[in-house]
Parts: structure tokens; C-alpha cells; sequence
């Protein structure tokens, strides 16, 4: 029996968690289990949760849905997907969770998130891993992705094991378009270049994102961030394929006008915001690495002070 956890079922553990739990519905040799909270949980134990696609709606019940960790004890893998900032209080929640052999498999946004879990959960496997979906919970018991890109990497830092490759083969026939890669580290700094600089820049703005490059100054602050970023990267060792400065600029040209980042959205409803794990940390790391953000530096003092 193989038991696999979701944590959190908005738009990204909704839906991939939506996908696996479809798959293994009538499947008595693995369970799917789901840690949400409020309104959506009781939705979804009341009438199953729906997950709207491009191609597809459905509707399915996974084996349990609650948010006690008591009640599903032990499993073999969990998929953890919240805000980073709720990242220690998440970790502390489903500990009931982790048996010894547990392994932890986040999708949050950040390049220091496996290891701060690695920090609270010494003796488990902690994989790394990020996505590109666009997912929404739209009400109590619905999702809708409708992005056009589903995409989920992960990896173990160059390492192969056959939980990785097991993991692999069940996402792939459950559907969900899963790529386990030896070079996960690049990935995740080549989303968090593109999250860190758009997101730190439309809050600061209070624009879209295409409006970063349509006046001169938010287009040279744009370049700037990407600059000092772009040196951190290379200071912490990692290597891209391709010009990462240009092949952001390239995707930030490709979205819609209007469109802007749920940083920025936070900002705006006055919500808690992702400003350390998705801004602060670059200043931190570069500190560390000796590689100077004064751009980085003054953008972030203006967030923090927006943000009080």
C-alpha cells in the first residue's frame, strides 16, 4: 500500500493533486490523501473536488480529505504546496505525517525551500521541485487551470534513486506532465529569476507585467534586477543553457497585458506577501556570496516599508 499526501489543494495542489487522486480512485493498492482547511475542505468532503482544465472538468474524491494529520498518519511521500511564509508552520502541522522513510517533495516558489525543510526534517529525503501552471481556486471545491502549461519538475540534486523514478512513472500515467531532472537546481533558478525580478518589480510599480518594459525606467530597473541576480546565480554555481537575462525579457514580453503577479495581487488586497522568500533572499544570498543587489536593496526597503 502506498500512501501519497497533498498539502494544500489550491491552484497547484488542487490540480496535481486532483490528477493523482483520479488516478488511483478505484486503485485499492495506493491512497491519496488531502490536508486542506475552511470552506474548500468541507466542499470538497461533502461533494469531491472539481479540477476545470482546457480539455477536461472532473470531479473526484480522494481517500480522505481533513485537515487532522492524526488521521492519516504515516505516508510515503508528501507533496507540499502553500505560500513559502507558511512554509515552518506547514512543516510542523503534518509532522504526524513524516514516518522515517517519508519523503518530502515541495512546489513552492524559491530557491532555499528543500533546504530549510532539510533543516526541520533532518533524517527524510527532502527532493526539490517547481511548476509552471497557472491555477486558481476559483470557489469552495472548484479549481481551474486553463494556462495552457502543466508542467512539474523535480529531481534530488544530481541524484538518482528508484523512488524518484517510481514517482515519475505514476505522475506520468496519472496523467500530469512530470519531468524528473538531474539538473533541478538550474530549473528552479531559471523560474526564480523570472518570479523574483517580476514579481519585486510589478509590486514595487503596481503594474502588469508586459508594463515593466514599456517606459524607460522600469524597463533599465528591470535589467538591473536581472543583472544582479543573474551574478548571484552564477556565484552560487549555476549554469543556464541559454542568455537567462534575454530569455526573461523574451517571457515577460509574451504575457498578456494586464496580467500581473500574485505578489503584486497581495500587495494590493493587503494580504500577507511571498517579499522575503521571492526579494529579500537575494539580498541575503548575495551578502553571503559578496555580489552586490543595490537595486535589489532599494526596491526591497521601499516593499518592507509598503508591507507594514
Amino acid at each position: 500500500m502506498k500512501k501519497i499526501l497533498i498539502v494544500g489543494i489550491g491552484g497547484v495542489g488542487g490540480y496535481y493533486g486532483g490528477m493523482l487522486s483520479r488516478h488511483f480512485e478505484n486503485n485499492p493498492q495506493t491512497d491519496v490523501y488531502f490536508l486542506a482547511r475552511g470552506a474548500h475542505l468541507e466542499k470538497t468532503q461533502k461533494d469531491g473536488l472539481t479540477v476545470e482544465a482546457e480539455s477536461e472538468t472532473f470531479v473526484t474524491r480522494p481517500t480522505l480529505a481533513t485537515d487532522q494529520a492524526t488521521e492519516i498518519g504515516e505516508v510515503d511521500i508528501a507533496i507540499i504546496t502553500p505560500k513559502s511564509y507558511d512554509l515552518e508552520s506547514t512543516i510542523d502541522q503534518i509532522r504526524p505525517c513524516i514516518g522515517k522513510h517519508t519523503i518530502i517533495l515541495p512546489l513552492l516558489n524559491g530557491v532555499d525551500i528543500s533546504e530549510r525543510i532539510r533543516k526541520m526534517v533532518p533524517g527524510n529525503e527532502v527532493w526539490d521541485g517547481c511548476v509552471y501552471i497557472v491555477g486558481r481556486l476559483i470557489e469552495p471545491g472548484m479549481i481551474r487551470s486553463n494556462g495552457g502549461v502543466h508542467d512539474l519538475y523535480f529531481g534530488h540534486a544530481g541524484r538518482q534513486s528508484p523512488a524518484l523514478f517510481e514517482m515519475n512513472q505514476i505522475m506520468l500515467t496519472a496523467g500530469i506532465k512530470a519531468h524528473l531532472c538531474n539538473d533541478i537546481r538550474m530549473i528552479i533558478w531559471r523560474k526564480f529569476i523570472f518570479i523574483s525580478v517580476t514579481a519585486t518589480l510589478t509590486s514595487y510599480y503596481n503594474v502588469g507585467f508586459r508594463d515593466l518594459l514599456t517606459t524607460d525606467e522600469r524597463k533599465e530597473t528591470t535589467y538591473k534586477l536581472l543583472h544582479e541576480i543573474a551574478a548571484l546565480a552564477a556565484a552560487e554555481g549555476v549554469v543556464f543553457e541559454h542568455d537567462i537575462i534575454e530569455t526573461t525579457i523574451k517571457h515577460i514580453e509574451r504575457l498578456p497585458f494586464g496580467t500581473t503577479s500574485s505578489m503584486n495581487s497581495d500587495f494590493r488586497a493587503g494580504k500577507r506577501t511571498e517579499l522575503e522568500t521571492l526579494t529579500g533572499i537575494v539580498v541575503e544570498l548575495g551578502n553571503q556570496q559578496g555580489i552586490e543587489t543595490p537595486n535589489y536593496d532599494k526596491v526591497l526597503s521601499e516593499l518592507v516599508l509598503r508591507q507594514k
